[in-house]
């Protein structure tokens, strides 16, 4: 019998003005069972037995564990009336993520950095965090992934502007390729007044970089 598990997607996020905001699912179906045969074809063309007493479980584990890394968890974007009219940066630091490179499907990990400047609403600041989550549980470049999180918030939020850094470490060039590890990359993206405004992009930019 196939085996199939749902991964969540984009989301379409409601407004509603003294509440949440919703975020709304589409949703794509994996074949688990056509992942494991895909894992045990793999080993045999990398000429492993699949068969044998320590890879019996490997291709159903390894389909598990994409499975698992690939998951978009729903949840509520949960934003409260800005009534004390606060104009100043809020920022989340060192966010931890992991993710998987779409080029050689390898892990990439590290921490984001990801602020605004409020509007008329403000945010659950647990909510920069599952935004992060959110973009980073695919097949992903840290240059898309990066835009993809404050174009989100951009969109749904509507803040005065945005700022995300992110700093990774790729396996595929910490492991393989070059193999210079420790390596770090670094991307962001500003929106808004944070990109417009030098004082607040030099403001954004100086807390997003400093040392705890």
């Amino acid at each position: 019998m196939t085996t199939t598990h749902t991964l969540l997607p984009d989301a379409v996020a409601l407004r509603h003005e003294h509440a949440s905001l919703h975020v709304v699912t589409d949703e794509v179906t994996v074949d688990v069972g056509a992942a494991e045969r895909a894992v045990r074809d793999l080993l045999l063309a990398l000429g492993r037995d699949p068969e044998s007493e320590h890879m019996a479980e490997t291709p159903g584990r390894a389909a598990a564990a994409l499975v698992e890394l690939l998951t978009r968890e729903p949840f509520d974007l949960t934003t409260f009336p800005n009534d004390e009219h606060y104009d100043e940066l809020v920022l989340v630091r060192d966010i931890p993520f992991r993710s998987l490179c779409e080029h050689h499907l390898l892990p990439f990990h590290g921490v984001a950095h990801v602020g605004y400047l409020p509007a008329g609403r403000i945010l659950g600041l647990s909510k920069l965090a599952r935004v992060v989550d959110r973009f980073a549980s695919d097949f992903q470049t840290q240059e898309r992934l990066t835009k993809q999180v404050a174009d989100w918030l951009d969109q749904h939020l509507r803040p005065k502007g945005v700022g995300v850094v992110i700093e990774a470490e790729h396996l595929c060039m910490t492991l393989r390729g070059v193999k210079k590890m420790g390596s770090r990359t670094l991307t962001s993206a500003l929106l808004g007044l944070v990109r417009d405004n030098a004082s607040s992009r030099q403001e954004f930019m100086a807390l997003a970089r400093s040392t705890p």
